[in-house]
């Protein structure tokens, strides 16, 4: 069977922004629980650059700031700890 080309149409591929950069958050602050919340899972784990789209220093800042957010009792570290049953 012959193999398929191309037949001239060029397949893009598209990048995912960065979502740190397009809403211009320059520092990361541990207090923030709502921009934290979106780099954890719902396991309380954090989330990898590979799905976070953001950079290298981005990401050691965020992890930083969620272990700092940890120590203190604003997130709990899963979402479960926080649920009274």
């Amino acid at each position: 069977m012959p193999r398929r080309t191309n037949t001239g149409r060029q397949t893009a591929k598209l990048r995912r922004v960065n979502p740190l950069d397009a809403a211009g958050i320059t520092y990361i602050d541990y207090k923030d629980t709502d921009l934290l919340r979106k780099f954890i899972s719902d396991r309380g784990k954090i989330r990898s650059r590979r799905v976070t789209h953001v950079t290298r220093q981005q990401q050691r800042r965020i992890a930083q700031a969620i272990r700092t957010h940890r120590l203190h009792p604003h997130l709990p570290a899963t979402a479960q700890a926080g649920r009274i049953t």
